[in-house]
Order: structure tokens, then sequence, then C-alpha cells
């Protein structure tokens, strides 16, 4: 009777220990669908419950989608959700959707529809849309509305067959605070990401080729652009009728017309950023006002900086100009002083002094003179740079420093950067 008790015992707590297997693989497959190639989607995602998950089996599945309730739709390696050509491959309409891990392509080519191979709804809140390849549609992703999205590791190449004004942008946002784009790949098309009438946005970590403009800011306020990568765009970095924004540490390599161009942008700040082979200017500063920048590196571009339109207010400081054909590009009446407490910034063309050793010039150092603000303001001057005429102007200027006019002058140079370049975008 003893040793009966003993293995009754055993048994059952064994059984207590041990769920039976059954029910385990029950409890793990409740709430996901797994569709095959050619078996209808919409019906499937009408009729299930908020917080399912349908993942489609590798090969083609046809759209469009819309997703009106809280699911999650994966893809898994292989699979293909194909529209049909003409509106959204993808619309969604409820809050908390997830979009991971397929290939999307054959949007609509309709700009005003905004056909994209994601379209949020503005009822669309705090969407993740992650890992996806987005190829081939107008635009990427859209977020028309839809506050606190995340749009995360994506690859979006746009139609490379549709002239600039006909093009979508990879990433669209309009009036979604708090919506996030990061680590995303994005080339073809209009503008890698573009943001209008919006806040509290940040877009981190992409990188972005073969475009108009990498990033293109209006109208929207308090967010951030950080360590992001630009490499042969027209325009890295545009930022325009912004206010309050924090843009540190992005590259551009290799951009066409300008680095960064701060256009109408107030009180923002720029640091750590790198501008390297622009084809035009590195900066294009038109009237922004208020902005701090510092330790930006600029370097191999036609003109450094091009400062104009009344730009006051603004705090230069331990920035590095190397090897610009022309480091200042500033035409003005005004006297403006490019250093900040005593700090100012490195120029590559500067032959100074520093008898103390303090690591400041021991002379002011001024970019331009009297014939470049007549150079720029009349080109057809050019003809004359080599006259006697000229040549007696600029003797005069560099022994009278009074005959100076107003403009740029650093009154405490560095003498070597402090900024150092990170590596070539990849």
């Amino acid at each position: 009777m003893a040793l009966r008790g003993i293995a009754i015992a055993a048994a059952l707590a064994t059984a207590l220990a041990v769920p039976p297997a059954p029910a385990v693989m029950a409890a793990a497959g409740a709430g996901e669908r797994i569709v095959a190639p050619g078996e209808p989607i919409q019906p499937l995602l009408d009729a299930l419950p908020s917080g399912a998950t349908v993942r489609l089996a590798p090969g083609r599945h046809a759209g469009p989608l819309r997703i009106d309730r809280p699911l999650t739709l994966l893809g898994e390696p292989g699979s293909v959700l194909v529209g049909p050509g003409t509106g959204s491959v993808i619309v969604v309409t409820a809050a908390d959707v997830r979009i991971e891990g397929l290939e999307i392509t054959g949007s609509g080519l309709e700009v005003p529809e905004m056909d994209s191979a994601i379209r949020l709804a503005q009822t669309a809140e705090r969407a993740r849309i992650r890992s996806n390849r987005l190829v081939d549609n107008l635009f990427g992703v859209y977020v028309h509305g839809a506050s606190g999205s995340i749009i995360e590791n994506n690859l979006i190449e746009g139609r490379r067959d549709l002239r600039l004004s006909e093009a979508g942008n990879g990433v669209s946002i309009w009036n979604a605070p708090g919506a996030q784009v990061i680590g995303n790949a994005i080339r073809y098309g209009r503008d890698g990401i573009f943001v209008k009438t919006s806040s509290h946005n940040l877009f981190a970590n992409n990188s972005f080729e073969t475009l108009r403009f990498a990033i293109h800011y209006m109208y929207t306020n308090d967010s951030r652009i950080v360590g992001n990568r630009s490499r042969g765009n027209h325009v890295g970095w545009a930022i325009m009728y912004s206010d309050r924004l924090e843009i540190r540490g992005n590259v551009s390599d290799d951009d066409r017309d300008h680095g960064l161009m701060l256009n109408s942008t107030n009180r923002s700040q720029l640091i750590g950023n790198v501008v390297r082979g622009g084809h035009e200017k590195c900066v294009f500063v038109y009237a922004a006002n208020g902005n701090l920048l510092k330790d930006n590196w600029f370097e191999g571009c036609p003109i450094g900086i091009h400062f104009t339109a009344g730009s006051e207010g603004n705090t230069m400081t331990g920035n590095a100009f190397v090897g610009n054909r022309n480091q200042v590009k500033y035409v003005g009446t005004r006297y403006l002083d490019w250093a900040h407490e005593g700090r100012g910034n490195y120029w590559s063309d500067n032959p100074a002094f520093d008898l103390d050793g303090d690591g400041i010039a021991d002379r002011p150092y001024r970019p331009n003179d009297v014939m470049d603000a007549i150079l720029w303001t009349l080109p057809a001057a050019k003809a004359l740079v080599n006259s006697p005429a000229v040549q007696m102007v600029r003797w005069a200027q560099a022994r009278f420093p009074a005959l100076y006019p107003g403009g740029v002058v650093d009154s405490a140079p560095l003498m070597r950067p402090v900024a150092v370049p990170p590596p070539a975008s990849p």
C-alpha cells in the first residue's frame, strides 16, 4: 500500500508540473491566420477580431487591402503584395496597426489621391510600418495625419520612369505630431521625406540617394533631424519655414545644389553636421534668424556658406570651413562677427599665427573684401578681375582696413578644427 501511494503521488506531481502539449499549441496559435497565394485577403481582414494577426505565405498576393481595425499584417520571406496599378495598395484607417516584412508594389500614379504602397489615414494613430520593401510605387508611405506613427527600417524605392513633377516621395507626412521615420533606406522619386504642417517629429539614421531633397521641411516645428546621410541628391536638408529644430550629426556627400539650406528657419540648433563635395554651396542661409551653427564641417564646395536676405542674430562658432573655393558669400552692408564668447571658426585658408598658444589666431579673419561684393552683385565685372584697377582696390584695402565694407569677420578664428568628419556615406 505504501508503494502504491508513492506512485500515485509521483504521477500527480508530474501531471501538475507539465501541462498537456495540445493545450499549449492551441494557445500559441490563437488569433493568427496564414494566407496562401491566391486566397482572398480582404474578407479575412473584415472578419477577424481586433488584435488578430494575418501572415502572408511566400508568393504573390493580390491587393488592394483596407485595414479598419487594430490588426497585425506580416509577410513571410518571399511574400509580395501586388496592387492593381490604381489607388493605394494598403489603406489603414484604424489605430494600432502593424505592417511588417512585406514587399509591396503596384500603386496608382495619382498625386492628388496620395496613391501609395501604404497610406495611413488620420485615424490610423500609432501605426508601426517596419522592415518592408516598398518598390515602384508613387509614394512609399503617406502619413496623412496619423499621429505617433513609426516608419522604421524599410527599403523604399520610388518610380524611375516619371518626371520630377509627377513623382511622389519616399515618406510624406502631413499634420502627424510625434511621427518618427527611423533607419530607412530611400532612393528615387521626388523627396526622401517630405513633412508639412506638423510638430515633434523625429527623422533619424535614414539614408537617401538619387532624389530632389533628402529631407524637406515645411511649416514643421519642435522636431529633430539626427544622424541621417544624403548622397548624390539635389539638396541634402531643405529646411523651410520651420522653428525650433535640432539638426545634429547629419552627413551630406556630393549633393548637387546645397548640402544644407535654411530658408526662413528660426531659433534652431545645427550641431556636428558634415557637408562635403557639394557642387554649388555647402550651406545656404536665407532669411533665417536666431539660429546656432556650431561644430559643423563644410568642405570642398565652390561656396562654403552663402549668407543673405537679412539673416540676423545667428551664432557661428566652432565650424570648420575646409578647402572651399570661396569660404563665405555675403552680400550686405552690416558687420557680422562670427565668433561667440571668444571662440570663432576654423578657416583652412587663414595664414594665421598663434604666438600665445591659446588656440586662437592672433588676428581676426575676414573672408571677403569689397571686390567680392561687387563681383557677386555684378557678375559681368568678373572680366575685370585681373585688371590694374581691381588690384589697386585690393592693395588699398590691405593697407587701410577702414576701407573694408560691412560683412563677415571672425574676431577669434581657430587655429585647428575641432570637428572631425565621420566616415563617408556608404
